[in-house]
């Protein structure tokens, strides 16, 4: 299953990530999962949202430069090894794994790893046929 991500690019200014936070907030769109990475003029925002295409026009209107993509969730038990196991079998597959980022399941023992594969239909058939469970929008957003 293909989950929707926002990416914000955002500039290296003071009040950038809060801006993009507040409108968000204000939108009443909750955050299900979040990374941010940077250089040192821009930095990236990438989302799990509630509403993906919503967020999207909220941010654009607000000047933000908002790319949507798609990526895979899958839950990994959250215990030494549990993330190996799932790179293990995209790496046996010959799957480039682009960047991942993970959140633990309130009251469970299990993590939710978002990846970004090179090619998400290849990566999404790997972990199928190895029994991985992949998670849809709706079972993150029950998290």
């Amino acid at each position: 299953m293909k989950l929707k991500q926002i990416s914000i690019f955002l500039e290296n200014k003071e009040g950038r990530l809060k801006k993009a936070i507040n409108i968000l907030s204000q939108a009443n769109i909750n955050i299900r999962a979040l990374s941010i990475a940077d250089t040192s003029e821009f930095g990236i925002l990438r989302l799990i949202v509630q509403d993906s295409e919503k967020a999207q026009k909220k941010l654009e209107k607000n000047k933000f430069v908002v790319k949507v993509n798609e990526v895979i969730a899958v839950e990994v038990p959250d215990q030494p090894g549990g993330l190996d196991s799932i790179l293990e079998i995209l790496y046996d597959s010959k799957i480039n794994v682009e960047y991942l980022y993970a959140f633990v399941e309130k009251n469970e023992d299990k993590a939710i790893v978002v990846i970004k594969t090179e090619n998400i239909d290849d990566g999404i058939n790997a972990l199928e046929n190895k029994n991985i469970r992949l998670l849809s929008s709706e079972d993150v957003n029950l998290i």
